[in-house]
């Protein structure tokens, strides 16, 4: 078979190899995404000599105004490319053998042949190269079996994988990501190993871990991955608050769902209709509070009371467990998770102005996002009450649009500010400038009044005359 090697860094790299006498290659992920016919602007080169010589060689051949990034502890260099509208990353690297203590993923490096290079490779997958020396220009290199791994969909390391996963247990995190991402099926040796050394991952920076996690959760079928975390025991060990979702129990015959599997359901259901990390993350976390709300009431059955509320708080502290960014994508997820539950609420009752002009006011911007996350979160084998949520939703979707054309509430800004109450009373910041600014806006969002300065002032003047204030005069 040929495999597309036009790009044209590979004639430049080719030609300034020769002329260096150093045998190179490319190898790693985006041989095995040509093979896939998948999009790819990484590029990996490995070469049998000095990596970093031959990248400020090629980029000095491309353009004297590119800049080489030289890694010296790692023997790599790389720099960026700009072809075809797409910015490509090109790394090099002399080739390797590595050897690792016990304690550490970082390995012990020492110069090695091609042969030694791919064996280190964490799967037959990425073990692939392709020649780009001119005597055998594309000739494919596939000691493991990579291609047919590829064509069977199959996950195998290159090597014993105790070993393997030993050696760098990010790869038992990685072979879940790809089997997740690519549709693979990990090979059950290789699976089992995985199982054996799930402790070793504590070796891991939290950093590399939610990295992983990540790509994961962004795959187009994120259940797929969370059920082989949980079913190796890494689960448990990286984000125990999730595995505390999983089971169902019965009291006098009443049971309540595996909130587990319900949750990798939300997930999946929202995945096909986002690509967004962090409305995913909320999907992830929007019941993570069951497992501590849970209450059997006789005659009622289960409760979750307030499992949102208690949610919306775990969500910093999950974030700062697992090295996420503790900003403004944190904060997004703790509001969705708290308001998860007020669209489906509004959606089994009369949808009333009052309460969806509050939604607006709380949602903000991220309205459109909180209900795509309450339409993924009907999983309800039901298909008549199905229809009937989704039908409300559309219902509350039209008040939503008709309200904020109407109001303006989104991203409330109060037509009285605090400093016009102040001014007008005399006042300093105190408790009655807080209790005229809540009065104006729960008149606004219950429609007593209109979103508008001149009703928001009269208001504030009565609101001020009740509470015993004198204007200034």
């Amino acid at each position: 078979m040929n495999y597309d090697l036009s790009h044209p860094i590979f004639k430049i790299i080719s030609d300034v190899a020769d002329e260096m006498q150093l045998k190179c290659y490319t190898v790693g992920g985006y041989v095995r995404d040509i093979i896939m016919q998948r999009p790819s602007v990484d590029i990996d080169i490995v070469v049998l000599g000095s990596g970093i010589e031959l990248a400020q060689k090629v980029a000095e051949k491309i353009s004297r105004d590119i800049n080489v990034s030289v890694f010296k502890n790692f023997g790599t260099a790389m720099f960026h490319y700009y072809y075809d509208n797409k910015n490509w990353q090109i790394e090099f690297v002399g080739a390797r053998k590595e050897s690792y203590r016990t304690d550490s993923r970082k390995p012990i490096v020492e110069n090695g042949s091609l042969d030694d290079d791919q064996k280190r490779r964490d799967f037959t997958i990425n073990a692939l190269a392709f020649s780009l020396n001119k005597e055998n220009f594309g000739t494919l290199l596939d000691p493991f079996n990579g291609v047919a791994a590829i064509e069977n969909r199959l996950l195998k390391t290159p090597l014993d994988p105790d070993i393997t996963f030993s050696d760098d247990p990010l790869r038992m995190m990685r072979a879940i990501r790809f089997a997740s991402q690519l549709n693979f099926t990990i090979v059950d040796e290789t699976l089992e190993a995985i199982k054996r050394n799930a402790e070793r991952i504590k070796i891991v920076s939290g950093e590399r871990v939610s990295e992983e996690l990540n790509k994961l959760i962004l795959s187009p079928k994120p259940s797929v991955g969370f059920l082989l975390l949980s079913d190796c025991g890494l689960l448990q060990i990286i984000f125990p608050e999730m595995l505390a979702l999983k089971g169902a129990e019965y009291i006098e015959g009443k049971g309540h769902k595996d909130n587990f599997l319900h949750t990798l359901e939300v997930l999946d259901n929202l995945s096909k209709n986002t690509d967004n990390l962090w409305l995913r993350w909320s999907a992830i976390l929007h019941d993570i509070a069951k497992p501590q709300t849970k209450k059997f009431i006789k005659g009622t059955g289960w409760t979750f009371h307030a499992h949102e509320f208690i949610g919306s708080k775990m969500v910093g502290r999950i974030f700062r467990n697992l090295k996420l960014p503790m900003n403004e994508k944190m904060k997004y997820v703790e509001k969705l998770v708290l308001l998860h539950l007020r669209p489906i609420v509004l959606a089994e009752d009369i949808v009333s102005d009052s309460a969806v002009r509050r939604l607006l006011f709380e949602a903000g911007d991220d309205i459109d996002d909180l209900m795509l996350l309450c339409e993924a979160d009907i999983t309800s084998k039901n298909p008549v009450k199905v229809k009937k949520y989704l039908s409300n939703f559309e219902i509350v979707r039209e008040k939503l649009k008709e309200i904020e054309e109407k109001d303006k509430v989104r991203n409330f800004q109060p037509p009285v500010s605090g400093e016009d109450i102040m001014l007008t009373f005399g006042l300093q910041p105190c408790r009655e400038v807080g209790i005229i600014k809540n009065t104006i806006k729960d008149a606004i969002m219950d429609g007593i009044i209109h979103n508008d300065h001149d009703e928001a002032w009269e208001l504030m003047i009565r609101e001020g005359e009740r509470l015993g204030l004198k204007r200034k005069k």
